[in-house]
């Protein structure tokens, strides 16, 4: 048996060979290393170390056809089939924008990227594995059967990097952000809000009133915010579903935020998993990790925005639920019957 105390390269291409069943972010989490250290370890062995940008990987991931965007978080995965085109640059977030492929990108978070290629019983399996400073996965591209496989050297080769080392040095893990509020700024808090106009100028009245989300949340109370029993999102879901009706589901990581924009089709559930297996959208949820729940509703413009968020019990965001207003505006009236059948913290049963 490998002894798992000496992190080496070698030490962890072998437990690799030893746990071929085994997902590559459990393994290293049981071998105590990031998954960007587990990935680096096979550079010469499968894996090659390329360009993290956003600006270059997705200059290149265009070529590839239609592949599958993956994000995950702590608790969700999100997974959809599409192409990466209609990118757009920028020095604090870039985008994707189209219709499937669908992106928030901030590059200061991209810091290590590979790609991979891995043996499988079914064939090769190709992928472009894009990593933050402390190893954690922000964003991934798997190549599938269709995918343009004849360029698959060309785009690696324009990516490669010259350091090809098959060791990574990781930086350790900071604790999240704890939720923060300021009850005597509630009143603040309650007049900034009637006064949006755009959901994004949330963000900036929290940071000047030196709260975050799941802080501003707990203080300010109905009607802007409602506390939901947990239970909730699967129950949102398991409507959305029977409904047919368009939402759009944010699923994100520090480094990078991806969007669903369509329908929820096939639920199946699994022991603590929330599943969504559709054709060309998967989601998968740990239930268990939901500790806190919102409907959340904020003034724009276009009427008001409607969401239900959940989070996680230190407090991260695990993922938003809103309509999809863009496709039908007949799904936000929809999703506002939805939204008042699920059961609310505290409510009489």
């Amino acid at each position: 048996m490998l002894d798992t105390d000496t992190k080496s390269p070698e030490s962890i291409r072998v437990a690799c060979v030893e746990n071929p069943k085994m997902r590559e972010r459990d393994l290293a989490h049981k071998l105590g290393i990031s998954e960007a250290e587990l990935v680096a370890a096979h550079v010469g062995h499968g894996a090659i170390r390329i360009n993290a940008h956003p600006d270059a990987i997705m200059k290149q991931a265009e070529k590839l056809g239609e592949v599958l965007a993956l994000t995950r978080n702590e608790s969700c995965v999100i997974e959809r089939v599409g192409v990466y085109d209609n990118y757009h640059s920028g020095a604090h977030a870039a985008m994707i924008l189209n219709s499937e492929i669908d992106l928030r990108i901030f590059a200061k978070f991209w810091v290590s990227a590979f790609a991979v290629e891995k043996k499988t019983e079914s064939g090769v399996r190709r992928s472009l594995q894009v990593f933050s400073g402390t190893g954690m996965a922000m964003h991934k591209i798997h190549l599938r059967d269709d995918s343009n496989h004849a360029v698959w050297e060309d785009v690696v080769s324009a990516l490669r990097l010259d350091d090809q080392s098959d060791s990574l040095e990781v930086k350790p893990r900071g604790a999240p952000e704890e939720p923060k509020a300021d009850p005597a700024k509630a009143d603040q808090l309650r007049a900034g809000w009637d006064d949006m106009t755009d959901t994004h100028q949330f963000m900036r009245l929290t940071s000047r009133l030196k709260m975050n989300r799941l802080g501003a949340y707990r203080i300010v109370g109905a009607p802007y915010v409602k506390l939901m029993e947990n239970e909730a999102v699967e129950r949102a879901l398991e409507k959305i579903s029977e409904r047919k009706s368009g939402v759009m589901v944010f699923v994100g990581n520090r480094g990078c935020i991806q969007i669903h924009g369509g329908l929820v089709e096939t639920l199946r559930p699994m022991g603590p998993w929330i599943n969504v297996m559709d054709e060309r959208f998967n989601l998968h949820l740990r239930g268990d990790h939901i500790a806190e729940t919102y409907v959340v509703t904020k003034p724009t413009q276009q009427g008001d925005a409607v969401s239900l968020e959940a989070f996680d019990a230190e407090g991260r965001i695990i993922l938003q639920i809103f309509p999809d207003r863009r496709s039908d505006e007949n799904n936000a009236k929809i999703w506002d019957e939805i939204v008042a059948e699920l059961p609310q913290k505290g409510a009489d049963a």
